[in-house]
């Protein structure tokens, strides 16, 4: 059996835990949890989405956001944008990286951004050909690689097709996500498998939600494979608006807490991230559900 090294912990809070909160959090909330997170040992913060504020008011102080947090250094603070206006706007408020999101499942993609996946592919041409030429990388996010809300399982081969998309037009890096929760191991590896034939492993990441308690387990088993980033967010803040029932990312501190067991290295202060995730949700009025958050914080 064997694992990496060490693991790269993509913290997701931010951006993909705050922006499904049924309301707005204030920008100086964000700015600190930012500023907690690095303090933590993040090295990788995603901390705005460049979106319609009419479709996503959560994230509709995006500018003030990224142009107001406290840069540190050897730390990454990225921004989805999902079309050209986003990436321009995100251009202006000093980005130094950004990320597209699609979908492995059609129905998913419709419902989501109001197009085919085909067409979604289409429109991140343009916004891969602007960020190059700013020298801005780009992640790619697929969802729905395990299950998808309206059409059920996904078949591996449809997420490697359209990770392979992504990677072909420049994503540097390709998030495979596990949107609704409902993956077991051995889905999660025979779709990891499927994937990394066309490319190569320590260019995918793991992004995980925990709807069914699968997460870790999940985790675990593409750890093996040989999977080396993992997407998180602190307390497990977040969800999706277009899949009933699905709870947020899989905590950042217990994904920490099994990275630790396994001597595998994150550069990341657990009891720091365990404060930070305690601190908002208290913050927020929303419960923690990292059951390792909870734990230190009841000792």
């Amino acid at each position: 059996m064997t694992f990496p090294k060490s693991v790269r912990l993509v913290e997701v809070g931010p951006r993909d835990g705050l922006q499904n909160e049924p309301n707005p959090i204030d920008t100086a909330t964000k700015l600190e949890l930012i500023d907690r997170l690095g303090t933590a040992g993040i090295a990788y913060i995603e901390a705005a989405s460049f979106v319609s504020p009419k479709w996503v008011p959560q994230m509709a102080d995006h500018r003030e956001v990224m142009t107001g947090l406290t840069r540190r250094q050897g730390v990454t603070y990225a921004a989805l944008t999902p079309n050209l206006k986003g990436l321009e706007a995100a251009l202006e408020c000093g980005v130094e990286e950004v990320a597209v999101f699609g979908a492995a499942s059609e129905a998913f993609s419709q419902k989501n951004i109001n197009c085919s996946v085909a067409e979604s592919l289409e429109r991140f041409a343009p916004v891969l050909e602007r960020a190059k030429q700013a020298n801005v990388r780009v992640r790619g996010y697929v969802s729905c690689v395990l299950g998808c809300p309206y059409e059920g399982e996904i078949a591996p081969a449809k997420v490697a097709e359209v990770s392979k998309a992504l990677y072909e037009m420049g994503c540097y890096e390709v998030s495979l996500g596990d949107t609704i929760g409902t993956g077991t191991p051995l889905a999660a590896k025979r779709m990891i498998e499927a994937v990394s034939r066309d490319i190569p492993m320590e260019k995918l990441a793991a992004h995980f939600h925990d709807t069914y308690g699968q997460a870790l387990a999940n985790l675990y088993a593409v750890l093996e494979e040989g999977i080396s980033v993992v997407d998180s967010s602190v307390a497990g803040l977040g969800g999706c608006p277009y899949a009933k029932g699905a709870s947020g990312n899989v905590a950042s501190e217990d994904v920490v807490y099994l990275l630790n067991g396994l001597s595998i290295e994150t550069g990341i202060d657990l009891n720091k991230l365990a404060d930070t995730g305690t601190w908002i949700t208290q913050t927020i009025g929303r419960p923690n559900r990292s059951k390792v958050g909870v734990a230190l914080a009841a000792k």
